[in-house]
């Protein structure tokens, strides 16, 4: 199974939730020197932007990941740029709000982040 799989698998699964920031965390778990249970830990409170609608748990996972991989802080802050140049936005709350005003489902909304993510770590992954 590769990353992506397994996060559509987190996402799907409706006996534990995994919340954004798990869900990027897990699949990359191996390459960050974690096992699967502390990506989990490790991701536990960054639901709902870290509790309190900051900054998207996805774009936190990644950053978490790329830092716990190695790669210079620049990749990280170029990825934080991409991504709000994308989204217009890196907070939790204000992502969910002009979803919701679109028409689109939080739970939708929020998966097409963590595959969009994951996605694209798989890509910095695979040019290195």
């Amino acid at each position: 199974m590769n990353r992506l799989e397994l996060a559509h698998q987190l996402r799907a699964s409706t006996d534990v939730h995994y919340n954004c920031c798990q869900s990027v965390l897990i699949p990359f778990a191996k390459e960050m020197g974690l096992t699967e249970e502390q990506a989990f830990a490790l991701g536990a409170n960054f639901n709902g932007g870290m509790r309190c609608g900051a900054v998207c748990g996805t774009l936190a996972g990644a950053v978490m990941v790329l830092g716990l991989t190695q790669y210079p802080p620049e990749q990280a802050d170029a990825f934080r740029k991409k991504f709000a140049d994308d989204h217009g936005e890196i907070n939790c709350a204000a992502l969910l709000k002009a979803s919701h005003q679109r028409g689109i489902p939080r739970k939708e909304h929020c998966d097409g982040l963590v595959f969009e993510v994951v996605t694209a770590l798989d890509k910095i992954f695979a040019e290195q």
